[in-house]
């Protein structure tokens, strides 16, 4: 488990050795992430983070915020920014019916892309974003898709190994960003030395 005393005085709240809702919201306002959105994600995260083994170890911590900070523009972008029309006609991402690629653009902290995506996790979710991709862009509820897609790429694992390089082909399918990710993935190493 992490520990919390470390990490808490850098970010400026009270040491109680659990990581709870505060500090999460704090390391996602460490990012930049504005302060609302930081707590919605923060109640969010302090709900499933234990569940799909984030807090196990500060490796699977720093990668998966790491990457979600790349993913959503420091958190601050749960829709791409882009009109999602490049995605139009990728049969890989599922998208076979016209106006696919603007409908299932990235959403989400992971910035989930595609209407097989948004099909697959809302299944597995139980939630019907094939038919409203647009609650995919709530952040609670992007935050809960982007663990279920980190725990079925088998992303725990190579966060344990520490290969940025790994994570980011899973996610993105290359290496785009990866400088800015390699970045992210130290200053969160950082606060959780």
């Amino acid at each position: 488990m992490i520990d919390a005393r470390k990490l808490q005085p850098r970010l400026g709240v009270t040491a109680d050795g659990i990581i709870g809702r505060g500090t999460l919201a704090a390391l996602f306002r460490h990012f930049g992430c504005a302060p609302e959105r930081a707590d919605e994600l923060a109640l969010s995260a302090a709900v499933h983070f234990q569940s799909y083994g984030i807090m196990a170890n500060a490796n699977r911590l720093a990668h998966f915020m790491a990457q979600l900070a790349h993913e959503s523009d420091n958190f601050r972008a749960m829709e791409e920014y882009a009109s999602g029309a490049a995605y139009e006609g990728r049969a890989d991402l599922g998208n076979t019916q016209p106006g696919d690629g603007k409908r299932y653009k990235g959403r989400g902290p992971i910035q989930l892309t595609g209407r097989a995506n948004y099909r697959t996790y809302g299944r597995a979710l139980g939630i019907d974003f094939e038919r409203h991709p647009e609650i995919v862009a709530t952040p609670s509820i992007g935050l809960i898709v982007a663990l279920s897609y980190w725990e079925s790429k088998g992303l725990n694992a190579l966060a344990d190994a520490d290969d940025v390089v790994g994570i980011t082909k899973r996610i993105n399918g290359g290496t785009n960003g990866l400088a800015d990710r390699r970045d992210k993935l130290a200053k969160m190493k950082g606060l959780l030395a």
